[in-house]
């Protein structure tokens, strides 16, 4: 069976990646990553990359002057490493309209809520702060505009009492390590679902 052939992007530490690299490297698991790319070369999500024998690449936003010229340095990264999906995980850009459209519907993100709750930052504070029982992440296809697209698959995680941003975040964050795996287990199969 051909694998789905994953790109990931990052800008920081890399759990998400590393659920990812963790999964793929079950001989069942239908999906490989092909191509790591970061916008801030000393994330350590590169290391965790390199130590996999993932091919990777800095491509530093601030050398290009708008997201336009970025996002199109990005689309022949992506092109060049032969993926199929590509898997926002913890990558701190928004994307163009031209990018999301290049890439209708093969462009995903995991992002520390229940969306559309909480689109942006501060999630865990915010959800604290609004008072909510449940909080949680979502798996969504990626559209121009911050946080945007059609929600694939979410996990909720329960707000305790004296639970702090932090402490929240945490439980939050191991829900998402178990969540994008599954999401890409599910689209490898089901490409109907997403071609």
């Amino acid at each position: 069976m051909d694998k789905l052939k994953l790109a990931v992007l990052i800008s920081g530490r890399g759990s998400n990646l590393q659920a990812l690299i963790d999964a793929c490297g079950d001989p069942d698991f239908p999906a490989m990553i092909v191509h790591v790319v970061s916008n801030v070369a000393d994330a350590y999500g590169l290391v965790r990359a390199a130590d996999a024998n993932i091919e990777t690449t800095t491509l530093n936003h601030k050398d290009y002057k708008d997201r336009e010229s970025f996002d199109a340095a990005l689309t022949v990264i992506v092109e060049n490493s032969g993926a199929e999906l590509i898997c926002l995980a913890g990558f701190m850009r928004i994307l163009s309209a031209g990018f999301t459209e290049r890439w209708h519907r093969r462009v995903i993100n995991i992002h520390p809520s229940l969306l559309p709750d909480f689109k942006g930052l501060d999630t865990h504070a915010r959800a604290l702060a609004a008072g909510h029982v449940e909080h949680g992440c979502t798996v969504h296809h990626v559209e121009a505009g911050l946080d945007d697209g059609p929600v694939i698959l979410q996990a909720r995680v329960p707000v305790v009492a004296g639970d702090t941003p932090e402490t929240l975040a945490a439980r939050v964050l191991l829900a998402e390590h178990t969540l994008y795996p599954q999401v890409i287990k599910i689209l490898a199969n089901n490409p109907e679902l997403w071609l």
